[in-house]
C-alpha cells in the first residue's frame, strides 16, 4: 500500500518554519541599557519636575470641580434645611429660652451667652448641613483621592521618562530612592522617597502618607472654620434680638398668672398668635440676612479649602510635589509654590 506522502511533507515544512522563527527572534540582541552622563540624569530631574507640575494641575482640576459640587450641595442643604429650621417662629421661640437659661447661668459657667447660643448653632449646622453633605462629597475624601490622582499621574510619566533614556532599571531606582516625596520623620516610617510613592500599592496604605495626612486633619481641626465664624456672626445678632423681647414676655407671663388659668390660657395664646403673625411678617428679612451671612462664610470655606497650602484639598498634593520639586529644580525654575508640611 502506497502512503500519501504530500500532507506529512507539509507539515514538516511547517514545523521547520517555525522553528526557524522562534530562532530567528531568540538570536534577536537585547538593547542594553544606556550609561547616563550627569548632564543626562540632570534632564531627568527636570523632566521629574515638569511631570510633578502637569500632574499636580490635573489634580488641582479634579479638587476644584469636586469641591464646586460640595458648595452647591451645602447651599441646597442650608436653604432647605438649616434656613427654615433657624427663622421658624417655634425655634426663634426656643432658642429665646435658651438665651435666656444662658444668661441665668453666665455666671456660673463663665461663658457669654453669644458664645454658648454660637456653639449650639454650630451644632445644629453640622447635623443639618455638612454631615449630611458629607456623605455624598468629603472634603477629606477629595484630598486623598487628589493625591492618589497626582501619585498615578506621575508614576506614569516616571515610567515614561525611563522607557526615553533607557538607564539600567537598579540605578533609576536608586536615583528616585535619592529623591524625598515626604519628609516628616524620625521615625523613619514617616518619611519615603519618590521611588517608595510611586511603588506602594495602594498609595493611602503607605505609613509616611498615613502620618501626613494626619498632620493635615489635625491642622484643619485646630482652625476655626469659616462657617462657624459666620454663625458666631449670626449668633451674637440672634442673642441681642432675642434677649429683647424676654423683657415683654415675662410681663406676659405675669399678667397671665395674676388673672387666673383660664384667662391667663386664654392670654398666652393670644400673645403666642400676635407673636406668631409679627414673626412672619419679620421672617423673610430675617430669612435674607441669614442667607448672606451664611452664603459669605461658605465662599470663605470654599477658598480656604481650595487654597490653604497646609489643610485644605490640595495639601497633600502640593507637599508632596513641593518636596520633589524642591529638590530637584533650581531655584529659578521654581514655580511659586505654598510650603510643605514640617
Amino acid at each position: 500500500m502506497l502512503l500519501n506522502l504530500r500532507p506529512l511533507s507539509l507539515a514538516f515544512l511547517l514545523a521547520l518554519l517555525v522553528l526557524a522563527g522562534c530562532g530567528s527572534r531568540q538570536r534577536v540582541p537585547e538593547t542594553p541599557p544606556v550609561v547616563l552622563s550627569p548632564a543626562a540624569w540632570q534632564q531627568v530631574d527636570r523632566e521629574i519636575v515638569m511631570a510633578s507640575r502637569g500632574a499636580a494641575g490635573s489634580a488641582g482640576d479634579y479638587a476644584r470641580r469636586s469641591m464646586q459640587a460640595w458648595r452647591e450641595e451645602v447651599q441646597k442643604h442650608t436653604e432647605a434645611n438649616f434656613i427654615p429650621w433657624f427663622t421658624g417662629y417655634w425655634t426663634q421661640q426656643w432658642l429665646t429660652l435658651k438665651v435666656a437659661w444662658y444668661k441665668m447661668s453666665q455666671d456660673r459657667d463663665h461663658a457669654g451667652s453669644d458664645n454658648r447660643l454660637a456653639l449650639y448653632l454650630q451644632e445644629a449646622y453640622r447635623e443639618r448641613v455638612l454631615e449630611p453633605v458629607a456623605e455624598q462629597i468629603n472634603p477629606d475624601l477629595i484630598r486623598e483621592r487628589a493625591t492618589e490622582l497626582y501619585v498615578q499621574l506621575l508614576g506614569r510619566e516616571v515610567a515614561g521618562i525611563q522607557q526615553r533614556y533607557r538607564p539600567a532599571p537598579d540605578q533609576f531606582a536608586l536615583h528616585l530612592n535619592r529623591i524625598p516625596a515626604i519628609a516628616l520623620g524620625p521615625p523613619a516610617a514617616r518619611d519615603a522617597s519618590l521611588q517608595q510613592v510611586l511603588a506602594a500599592q495602594p498609595f493611602v496604605k503607605l505609613p509616611a502618607w498615613l502620618a501626613l495626612d494626619e498632620n493635615i486633619r489635625k491642622g484643619a481641626a485646630a482652625n476655626a472654620s469659616a462657617s462657624d465664624t459666620g454663625l458666631s456672626s449670626v449668633a451674637s445678632k440672634a442673642s441681642t434680638r432675642l434677649e429683647a423681647t424676654l423683657a415683654p414676655r415675662g410681663a406676659l407671663s405675669a399678667v397671665a398668672a395674676a388673672v387666673g388659668k383660664a384667662a391667663g390660657m386664654a392670654i398666652s395664646l393670644a400673645s403666642a398668635g400676635i407673636g406668631a403673625m409679627m414673626h412672619e411678617s419679620d421672617r423673610p428679612e430675617m430669612v435674607e440676612q441669614l442667607r448672606v451671612i451664611l452664603n459669605v462664610a461658605l465662599n470663605e470655606e470654599w477658598q480656604n479649602l481650595m487654597e490653604n497650602h497646609a489643610t485644605g484639598v490640595m495639601a497633600g498634593v502640593w507637599s508632596l510635589s513641593g518636596q520633589i520639586e524642591g529638590n530637584l529644580a533650581a531655584p529659578a525654575d521654581m514655580a511659586p509654590r505654598g510650603n510643605a508640611l514640617p
